[in-house]
């Protein structure tokens, strides 16, 4: 099949599939002499597979790796479950980081009046006028 067809059935753009191509995560079966792109069923399964790591998040570099496993009848599990291990971890920070950012935008919304005046507790914070609100886990800019 060719580009087109891959990224129908994939759920992938074209243009996707050439980026992915560029960055060696994932090739075409072949090429015909006219240069066209052409895709098996092994290469769309690849596609989708790496469409779906992608929606879980995980990095190209990530993708890269899994896709190798993938490949390598004689993976072992472990590895693949390290990466999801990981990549739960880094999904439970990020939760933390929102709430945090939550509770911080919830006092600030608190702390301000509402009404036509001008003067705005929320820009004093933000612009680092008001007491400093501050965020669990570090920095955040």
């Amino acid at each position: 099949m060719n580009i087109g067809e891959a990224a129908k059935k994939s759920g992938l753009s074209a243009k996707s599939i050439r980026y992915y191509e560029g960055m060696g995560l994932v090739l075409p079966s072949f090429r015909k002499d006219n240069g066209y792109r052409e895709y098996d069923g092994d290469k769309l399964q690849e596609l989708v597979f790496l469409r779906h790591a992608r929606q879980f998040g995980f990095s190209l570099e990530e993708c890269k790796r899994l896709l190798g496993l993938l490949r390598d009848p004689n993976r072992r599990s472990q590895e693949v479950h390290e990466l999801v291990a990981n990549r739960l971890a880094d999904i439970d920070q990020r939760i933390a980081d929102l709430l945090a950012m939550k509770r911080v935008l919830d006092e600030m919304s608190g702390q301000c009046p509402n009404n036509e005046e001008s003067k705005c507790s929320i820009i004093d914070t933000l612009a680092g006028k008001a007491p400093r609100q501050t965020l669990s886990g570090g920095s955040h800019e």
